[in-house]
């Protein structure tokens, strides 16, 4: 319970900073070195060689632990940290004052096993890749001249934006239709199976790009979702997937016909360049030009040599009118 307010000359009035630097104070003392198991979610690396990432419970409890591990440190790691990763780090808790975020500084980072949604990832590749849904021989050319484009992605995403901006620039003559759809979230594979069922149905289009924006494992496991695999194998339309970064890799980029590092790769995968197209035609007609001149040079020698064979028609009335006197 909240004590009222005491007399000025009673109460003690901390400052934000003081107060975060007395917990951590308090948590430095309380806990010093700590070695903490769960697995990796978020990891990024930035340009400086330091890495940033959270660590969420192992055992499936809703916990995360905001981490930072120092490029001194990272640079100790005899594997590369991914996302579902299942780690042992050590270090020690630490007050981030700017945001006033409890966050953990690995000083030292080993493996633990894989994590539970990286092993299921596993389990259901394998299983999945037994049953022949990534074979190449599934894989069907993509149309070389599309006019018109599917999109499946979320409208509110930025992968949408990339798309079109890619399409504008490198295919402005490319028409595009939208099949909107969740990408993130339990309601996610529904979703996208359902917008690949309306797509396939309406049969409106050349090809579908599948798109969305990059994520850690759990952002991007709706396209890891068994439902959404099958659905993208038995796609009627030739599938390009443009899922996360271009170290991400889905099951549904194994099971298109086509796999993009991004979405505006999928689009530009998707669509020859108005451009090149236009040059190609450029060179096609100069040489046609070159060789219908030829041609109709050749044509004219011919029938100026067998012109040079026929005698005048007045010639040949005259010797003719001799023989006959």
């Amino acid at each position: 319970m909240v004590e009222p307010w005491q007399a000025p000359s009673q109460r003690v009035v901390w400052s934000v900073a003081g107060l975060l630097a007395a917990l951590s104070d308090s948590i430095a003392a309380r806990f010093g070195a700590v070695t903490l198991s769960g697995e990796i979610s978020g990891f990024t690396r930035a340009g400086s060689g330091h890495c940033y990432f959270s660590l969420k419970d192992a055992d499936g409890q809703q916990a995360t632990l905001r981490c930072a591990m120092f490029r001194r440190a990272a640079g100790l790691v005899d594997f590369a940290p991914r996302d579902g990763a299942l780690v042992e780090v050590r270090g020690r808790l630490d007050l981030y004052a700017p945001r006033g975020e409890l966050q953990f500084i690995v000083e030292a980072m080993r493996r633990a096993g894989a994590g539970a949604l990286y092993e299921q990832f596993l389990r259901l590749k394998a299983r999945l890749e037994a049953e022949g849904w990534f074979d190449a021989a599934r894989k069907r050319p993509l149309p070389a001249f599309p006019l018109r484009l599917g999109v499946i992605t979320s409208t509110a995403g930025a992968a949408l934006h990339d798309v079109l901006t890619a399409l504008e620039r490198r295919a402005p003559h490319v028409e595009v239709v939208v099949y909107p759809s969740l990408v993130q979230g339990e309601q996610a594979p529904a979703a996208l199976v359902q917008a690949l069922a309306v797509a396939n149905e309406r049969a409106e289009v050349d090809a579908l790009l599948l798109v969305r924006g990059g994520g850690s494992l759990e952002d991007l496991w709706a396209f890891n979702d068994e439902r959404v695999v099958r659905a993208v194998g038995e796609s009627a339309l030739s599938v390009v997937c443009g899922v996360g970064h271009e170290t991400d890799v889905t099951l549904c980029d194994l099971a298109a016909d086509l796999r993009a590092p991004t979405p505006t790769a999928a689009a530009e995968l998707a669509s020859p360049s108005r451009r090149s197209q236009l040059e190609l035609l450029d060179v096609l007609e100069r040489g046609l030009t070159r060789q219908l001149r030829s041609r109709l040079d050749a044509q004219a020698q011919r029938l100026d040599r067998a012109g040079m064979r026929l005698a005048r028609p007045s010639d040949t009335l005259a010797r003719q009118q001799r023989r006959l006197a």
